[in-house]
């Protein structure tokens, strides 16, 4: 038990210090607006951690600091200039409604942050789907004066990207505040697959079946651009690292995790192609929690079948050494 959770707690420091990089890059490219953002997500959905443990009459431990990547993760989903009151709601009903009432972190049953996205998302998507520019700073409690629409809609819906390949490394194009540093997040996922951080399987699944689909049915004339853009485009790339790969959603098993990720990214690239949906595979993720519960019983079935054939091997070679014992 406290291998287990020493294991949680460098999981948790690997997948912060990832995000806290993202955060870095959107400071970067928005201005203290964005770190401020990031600080009432991880405020907020803190005081619902403990609050929540309490009424639980359980005690607030070091392990339920995870509660802060997933504010983070929240935050860099964000635009910059999110509304705060917004931002805190969803950070509450992230921990409160999505984690705790179905058991907390021990009884996970989907991304607290992708729940939480998409509450936003069904209240208030105009706010949550208009951006400031790259690099246009925005003051703490001031309006932005310029709003935009991300560059993922205007592919989805025009099948062009405006901006070179090295714009888009550096995620210096229209989005979520720490969704579009195509360059980290590539790094940040090799870093966490290599420490087993995130589940590989559900990680390559995600981004197989993206890719797989944007070759065979690409968006655009080119398959090479349509393979490139449905990865940096739609958050696709992050929350293949941050929400599908989440190894407390994910089954345990790399095959039945590839799979589990791999329906989730077919069915949310068919959504981008055949309906325009920004960011779908936030959506899917959350939709695909049956699939998820459905391969974790698979697993326990077998565990629990493996566990019995050792109880009945050891059971007839007991048997067998007894009868030879008697007989001499």
């Amino acid at each position: 038990m406290l291998k287990k959770a020493r294991k949680e707690r460098h999981i948790w420091l690997d997948i912060m210090l990832t995000l806290l990089a993202l955060e870095l890059m959107s400071y970067f490219y928005y201005g203290i607006r964005s770190v401020v953002l990031a600080a009432v997500c991880i405020v907020s959905a803190s005081a619902a951690e403990i609050i929540s443990i309490r009424l639980m009459k359980r005690r607030f431990s070091a392990d339920d600091l995870t509660c802060t990547s997933d504010a983070l993760i929240i935050a860099l989903m964000f635009p910059a200039v999110m509304d705060y009151k917004i931002a805190a709601v969803a950070s509450v009903f992230a921990i409160v409604v999505a984690k705790n009432i179905f058991g907390g972190r021990m009884n996970m049953i989907f991304s607290p942050a992708a729940a939480a996205y998409v509450f936003v998302l069904t209240s208030w998507g105009r706010k949550l789907l208009q951006y400031t520019e790259p690099h246009v700073k925005t003051g703490i409690f001031e309006k932005p004066e310029v709003l935009v629409n991300s560059a993922s809609h205007t592919f989805d819906l025009t099948g062009t990207f405006k901006h070179s390949d090295f714009e888009i490394l550096l995620g210096n194009f229209s989005g979520p505040s720490g969704a579009v540093s195509i360059l980290l997040l590539a790094v940040a996922a090799v870093v966490l697959m290599f420490r087993r951080s995130i589940s590989v399987g559900a990680f390559l699944g995600t981004i197989f079946g993206t890719v797989f689909f944007a070759v065979v049915t690409p968006s655009v004339s080119s398959k090479a651009d349509s393979l490139k853009y449905s990865l940096v485009t739609n958050m696709v790339l992050f929350a293949a690292v941050y929400i599908v790969a989440d190894k407390r959603i994910a089954p345990k098993r790399d095959y039945y995790a590839f799979f589990y990720g791999l329906f989730i990214g077919v069915f949310s690239y068919v959504i981008v192609l055949t309906g325009a949906k920004e960011n779908a595979i936030v959506i899917i993720s959350v939709l695909f929690t049956p699939a998820a519960l459905g391969f974790k019983n698979l697993e326990k079935h077998i565990e629990n079948a493996a566990l019995e054939q050792a109880d009945d091997a050891l059971i007839n070679e007991n048997a067998v050494t007894e009868e030879g014992i008697i007989g001499e």
